[in-house]
């Protein structure tokens, strides 16, 4: 136990020692700070980037899913009630969007009864979801992951300075007071970063669920033009 904790302990000397009190002044900036954290800064800071890497290219992926021509089912409507079904699935193919992928699967099965028209459409539907929730698991994991990472590095600072202290058998308040604040920087860090991580997987959640409403208008609305003719 104690030799992990060595090597532990080393690992953060290098890191203080690289971040240190560069002005001297008693006062620590934000970075130094944060290094004096020890090395579970490390992958604490990896789970921070991959948060943000995957709460911007999901929200990006997400918006323009959700961005459809207001005028897209009228368009299409006016089509098929012509008769025009070529010029209605050619709209509908060159529209990049989830919902005209699946009113193009819906027109391709024009002919066909109804229910399995619906069906073919959920089957669309389905994958786009499984599109627009591409790594979102990811920041799931992040929310959970990061606050346990940083209780760790506590609990193991902590393990560092009470070892340090029956080692050198001095007992001084400021140098315990002094410990515990620095080490509890850990703890602090991995509850912001899942924070922030489960604050993003609820609003992209949120999102989603928006355009998947969308989606499911733009099927019930397609399906009823369908029905046109015969009522």
């Amino acid at each position: 136990m104690f030799d992990l904790l060595d090597i532990a302990d080393s690992i953060n000397q290098v890191v203080k020692y690289a971040a240190g009190d560069t002005n001297h002044d008693g006062k620590l900036s934000f970075l130094e700070l944060l290094t004096m954290g020890g090395w579970i800064m490390i992958p604490l800071g990896i789970m921070l980037l991959a948060a943000v890497y995957v709460a911007a290219e999901r929200s990006i992926a997400i918006r323009n899913a959700a961005r459809i021509d207001g005028n897209f089912m009228n368009i299409v409507r006016d089509h098929i009630v012509s008769g025009n079904i070529t010029a209605a699935r050619s709209f509908a193919k060159n529209t990049n969007n989830p919902v005209a992928r699946i009113i193009d699967k819906g027109i391709q099965r024009i002919g066909k009864p109804i229910d399995s028209i619906e069906k073919s459409m959920d089957n669309v539907g389905q994958l786009e979801m499984y599109k627009l929730e591409k790594n979102l698991g990811v920041l799931s994991v992040i929310s959970k992951a990061a606050p346990i990472f940083g209780f760790v590095g506590t609990l193991v600072g902590l393990m560092q300075l009470f070892s340090n202290i029956n080692n050198s058998n001095e007992f001084e308040v400021g140098t315990i007071a002094g410990g515990i604040y620095t080490k509890l920087i850990t703890s602090i860090t991995g509850l912001v970063i899942g924070l922030g991580a489960y604050l993003a997987y609820s609003y992209l959640n949120t999102q989603i669920d928006k355009a998947a409403n969308k989606m499911e208008a733009a099927s019930a609305d397609f399906l009823d033009v369908l029905q046109e003719p015969t009522r």
